[in-house]
């Protein structure tokens, strides 16, 4: 996914990906390095001045896993022609898309945004950084395995309906929790998806759903085999597929 629109990878790219490129405290040293920043003055309170500043990191200092800036501007357009008032993502990383996303989305009109986000050390990462951006007033970070984020949002009254999902976590998951928002009723007519990688690494599962028919998913859904949740059948997708630019300079989608 990303800006369709990009035909050549223009600017540094990030340092190269290396063998180990996350959980190894360079999101930590991300923090400092924004929080102790030469011009802190200029970047607290504006999201794009964070991002900025995450994009120095990973041109400069190490890869970061970011959605980075071409691919997160299919999104951005997407949040200023749906003016989403709720918003989930599924993977929040170090916040580059939370910022990104949570403060587009604050300028259509939107209310709340929630950044799932099963690591707690990357969590603490975002809500500083949110912080930082001055977008705390609308982003709410989750820290838990993103179902068990879902079904406590939604018992707890705090999450009722998605207008824009971005699903960007652990791959397997994307399909599995698809259908638990759907089984939840938290998707439905007018909801709009966003999948991040779906080429490369590849999730050929959850393009094979959002792709089939309503007898297809009907067929599925009678299995008795089935495990976890089994969504809502009924539903019909528009699926588009949006190819982009990674950090790294690599063409993908």
């Amino acid at each position: 996914m990303g800006d369709s629109a990009q035909e050549n990878f223009q600017g540094q790219a990030y340092q190269p990906q290396e063998e180990v490129f996350f959980d190894d405290g360079r999101e930590t040293e991300l923090l400092h390095f924004v929080t102790n920043h030469d011009k802190i003055d200029q970047i607290r309170g504006n999201p794009q001045k964070v991002l900025d500043a995450i994009d120095e990191f990973g041109r400069t200092q190490k890869y970061l896993m970011n959605i980075g800036e071409y691919k997160s501007k299919t999104v951005v357009d997407l949040i200023k022609k749906e003016k989403p008032e709720v918003m989930v993502e599924l993977g929040g990383y170090v916040g580059y898309s939370a910022i990104a996303f949570a403060a587009a989305q604050r300028a259509a009109g939107g209310k709340q945004y929630f950044s799932l986000e099963k690591n707690p050390e990357f969590g603490g990462v975002i809500e500083k950084l949110v912080v930082l951006a001055g977008l705390s007033d609308i982003v709410k970070v989750v820290v838990g395995p993103s179902s068990d984020s879902i079904r406590h949002l939604f018992t707890q009254g705090k999450l009722q309906q998605i207008d824009l999902l971005f699903l960007d976590h652990y791959k397997p998951a994307y399909t599995a929790d698809l259908k638990l928002c759907e089984e939840l009723g938290l998707v439905g007519p007018g909801s709009v998806y966003a999948a991040d990688n779906v080429i490369k690494p590849g999730n050929p599962p959850y393009l094979e759903y959002v792709r089939s028919t309503v007898d297809q998913k009907r067929e599925q859904y009678r299995k008795p085999t089935e495990e976890g949740p089994k969504g809502n059948p009924n539903l019909v997708y528009e699926s588009k597929l949006v190819k982009g630019w990674e950090p790294s300079g690599v063409p993908v989608s």
